[in-house]
């Protein structure tokens, strides 16, 4: 069947025969005859070469063709009925996906998304988070922000910025800090990443101590243990801006570990939409900025 000579008068009525199991009631509904719904699903199953519906005494069946066209149909229409409400409201609003590692929603993003919107109010952006680990192509994303080299397989990557590591922790427990061996007698926060403390220890010239403190899979819900004084994070600052600002949380240290950078990605075989171009534009010079 050629895509530019698609029969959508056929098409709707069969759905709409489907849906109601009628062609009269489907005429109700089309504001057409019940002999004209009927031709044209005739005309319908006379071009795909196959019957759609079993006629029987009390009514229509759908036969196994037309169980495999329907949910097809149904979905289609929706849609086309979806964006034709947008324009009769008069915003045409394009749908972004973005997926981001939950620290840097939290800690960059969402502070500046109003921004972002009165640049573009025609964008629908749907941002959902994670731990690092996505599957840009399974769960519908336009872009991931993630965390580490620029290297994930059959990605594009724009470096946004880097984002240090350091130690976190509460005034009281910073209390006692004079230099980094003080942090042996404190309990020490982790990430699913075992080489980050020993890596910060050896940048700041101390021999690690052994790493037994609690293990968490963001660094967000890792800074609200700090927070609650159950132990000392190493987490980026740049990302607790605000805490460190009301004095909530201090980086007893100058000392800082970079293992890796935030990355905007996408899949390379994804071509740009218009709403992809505005979101990268604003979402790197703000970063530059």
């Amino acid at each position: 069947m050629s895509r530019t000579h698609l029969p959508l008068n056929a098409l709707r009525a069969f759905e709409v025969s489907a849906r109601h199991l009628s062609f009269t009631k489907a005429g109700q509904e089309l504001f057409v005859t019940q002999a004209a719904v009927s031709h044209h699903v005739k005309s319908l199953e006379d071009r795909l070469g196959a019957k759609l519906f079993r006629r029987l005494p009390g009514g229509l069946a759908l036969t196994d063709e037309g169980l495999l066209l329907l949910p097809v149909l149904r979905d289609a229409f929706a849609r086309i009925g979806e964006v034709m409400e947008r324009f009769e409201a008069g915003q045409v609003s394009e749908v972004l996906t973005v997926g981001a590692v939950g620290t840097f929603a939290v800690g960059w993003l969402l502070p500046r998304l109003d921004r972002f919107r009165d640049r573009h109010p025609f964008i629908d952006l749907r941002l959902l988070t994670n731990n690092n680990k996505v599957d840009l192509a399974g769960e519908g994303l336009d872009f991931a922000i993630r965390f580490g080299d620029g290297a994930w397989h059959g990605t594009q990557a724009d470096e946004l910025f880097a984002a240090p590591l350091a130690p976190l922790c509460t005034p009281r427990l910073a209390a006692g800090l004079r230099e980094p061996a003080d942090l042996r007698h404190l309990t020490l926060l982790r990430s699913y990443r075992s080489d980050e403390w020993p890596g910060w220890f050896a940048a700041a010239g101390v021999e690690a101590p052994p790493i037994q403190g609690p293990i968490f899979d963001s660094s967000q819900i890792m800074v609200q243990a700090a927070l609650q004084h159950a132990g000392v994070a190493l987490a980026p600052p740049l990302m607790f801006g605000q805490e460190l600002l009301e004095e909530r949380l201090v980086q007893p240290f100058a000392t800082t570990l970079r293992t890796g950078s935030y990355w905007l990605t996408r899949l390379k075989s994804k071509p740009l939409s218009d709403a992809m171009q505005a979101f990268r534009g604003w979402l790197l010079a703000e970063c530059a900025g």
